[in-house]
């Protein structure tokens, strides 16, 4: 509340909504139990509000600060976008050691990073515990690791040293050490050990080293190797998911290499699955453009005039990137999703050019006049056609709702794209048409007037 109070002034109503508080759980801990805890934070949606929700995260994680004996914590909002974290590298070995190690430098160098937050890696410690290793000699006083062990197990854990019955009931009777005498550990090292053949009693610490450990109470394999994970998010106003990793990639992987020659690592997470995405877009829009080529290549029964109506496909793509640009948007999977989509639409303008181009030559017009007469003639419906359709798309352009932020870069794509390339493709597509005749590479042909005949 602390938090709402610094918002509130801007804001009509209640900032918050509700708080909900969840034990036992948390998604980024990928485990359950008691030491888990989420609270959920509902605000005011996103066109009901002044405040910007990293605004609000980060001004929460200042407040809060570090919290003591508090292993992680993580701020974060709802984000939409291919799946994983924008941060996930994984580190591959087989010791333990050397993992965590690795990780713990590279969340430093990663810290180094603007707009880098909430940094972690899923390797867990264990609990603390003791680590008791027999000292040379211990086996000529006829005492082994199976012995102590017996023993420590029974007076920790009790041992059954009786059954008793009750009427039809039977009882066991278990003797172990008192809780108080569980709990300290001070007298530790003094454990009494009673000799199996002589009955003497023999302190812990005469006959075994004792140190204080601590495991780690999970362990991930991929692919039968032991593996530790790092992960993070990053402010998409201050820092760039590709770039940042292409830096670290350049800058970070030698020095680890060189300091882990028996550890190796990959780019898992958001990075992966958007380079998995986008070959599978660029298979599919190079599959479609050689189809469209195909199909043009047949209605023009050229091989070289299907590339003019082509060319609209890049004067689109300038539109796109200046767009983005304008918007101040990153180039992002929609992004690209909206630029094949739009590819398919710019198209339908240079077909009806050319077609109107070889229509007005079999007129008789000469090549050059017919391309003059079909960006004349076709200039409204073109320019009404773009119109429409922009005219649809751009209220998708100032949505603020959560929801439509995946569809404002497609937006933005597919708006920009058509406005582009509807100006250039009523000029640039009849001079392509008559350059091309000038090198005599299309099929128009000029048909003669009854006068030129005779």
């Amino acid at each position: 509340h602390i938090v709402e109070k610094e918002f509130q002034d801007g804001e009509k109503d209640s900032l918050i909504k509700a708080i909900t508080v969840s034990h036992n759980e948390n998604q980024d801990a990928y485990e359950f139990g008691p030491h888990l805890a989420t609270i959920t934070v509902d605000l005011l949606t996103a066109e009901n509000r002044n405040t910007k929700l990293q605004d609000f995260v980060d001004q929460w994680r200042a407040n809060v600060g570090v919290v003591p004996q508090v292993q992680s914590i993580s701020y974060k909002e709802p984000k939409v976008g291919p799946s994983g974290q924008a941060i996930e590298v994984r580190l591959m070995g087989d010791d333990l050691s050397l993992l965590s190690q690795a990780s713990f430098d590279l969340q430093n160098w990663l810290t180094g990073y603007d707009g880098v937050e909430n940094i972690y890696d899923d390797l867990r410690p264990g609990k603390p515990e003791f680590s008791i290793t027999l000292k040379e000699g211990a086996l000529n006083l006829g005492l082994d690791s199976q012995t102590i062990a017996s023993q420590m197990r029974a007076a920790f854990q009790g041992i059954k040293v009786q059954e008793t019955n009750i009427g039809l009931e039977t009882f066991e009777v278990t003797v172990k050490l008192a809780n108080d005498s569980r709990d300290d550990y001070v007298d530790f090292d003094t454990f009494p050990i009673i000799h199996p053949q002589t009955k003497a009693v023999i302190p812990l610490s005469s006959v075994a080293d004792i140190t204080t450990t601590r495991g780690f109470s999970r362990i991930s394999r991929v692919n039968n190797q032991r593996t530790v994970t790092v992960y993070g998010d990053i402010d998409v106003d201050k820092n760039n998911t590709k770039q940042l990793l292409a830096d670290a990639e350049k800058n970070w992987a030698p020095i680890f290499h060189k300091k882990y020659p028996e550890l190796s690592y990959s780019l898992e997470g958001e990075i992966k699955n958007a380079g998995t995405t986008q070959k599978s877009i660029m298979k599919t829009f190079v599959t479609g453009l050689f189809g469209v080529f195909i199909l043009l290549s047949f209605q023009f029964k050229s091989y070289v005039e299907p590339f003019i109506v082509l060319v609209a496909i890049p004067m689109a793509l300038m539109g796109v990137i200046w767009g983005h640009m304008i918007m101040g948007l990153q180039f992002t999977m929609p992004s690209m999703m909206g630029f094949v989509s739009l590819a398919g639409i710019v198209v339908n303008d240079s077909i009806l050019l050319v077609e109107f181009v070889k229509k007005r030559v079999a007129e008789g017009f000469s090549i050059h006049d017919a391309a003059a007469k079909a960006s004349y003639d076709r200039f409204r419906a073109v320019l009404l056609t773009s119109i429409t359709t922009i005219a649809g798309m751009t209220p998708l352009l100032f949505e603020s709702s959560l929801q439509a932020q995946i569809l404002i870069p497609l937006a933005t794509s597919i708006v920009f794209g058509i406005a582009t390339s509807t100006m250039l493709v009523i000029f640039v597509i009849p001079c392509l048409y008559s350059i091309l005749e000038d090198f005599g590479l299309t099929t128009a042909s000029v048909i003669p007037t009854s006068s030129e005949e005779l």
